[in-house]
């Protein structure tokens, strides 16, 4: 089984966040009080070209906190982990605090 994937063209690995399901004080939260489909990127590739044939480049980076689709994405499994192959363009948008 492979440990590393590099995605090509315009795809980008995100490893989903999962919310925790109770606080810190052990009380347990509803499923749907706190579902945001967000990720964390962990890889990019370089990108796709354009019809001149420049690098049109990815337009998140790794470490980014992802906003994701509701439905979409290929599911990869690498070393008992579980991530998602998006398109650079299925990626809504990006998170910050």
């Amino acid at each position: 089984m492979a440990k590393r994937l590099i995605p090509s063209l315009n795809r980008v690995l995100v490893e989903k966040i999962v919310p925790p399901s109770k606080t810190s004080a052990g009380i347990l939260l509803p499923e749907k009080s706190s579902k945001l489909n967000s990720g964390r990127v962990v890889a990019v590739g370089p990108g796709t070209r354009d019809r001149e044939g420049n690098l049109m480049a990815v337009c998140v980076k790794e470490g980014d906190t992802v906003l994701l689709p509701e439905y979409g994405g290929t599911q990869v499994k690498l070393v008992d982990k579980e991530y998602h192959l998006y398109r650079d363009e299925d990626i809504l948008g990006t998170l910050h605090d």
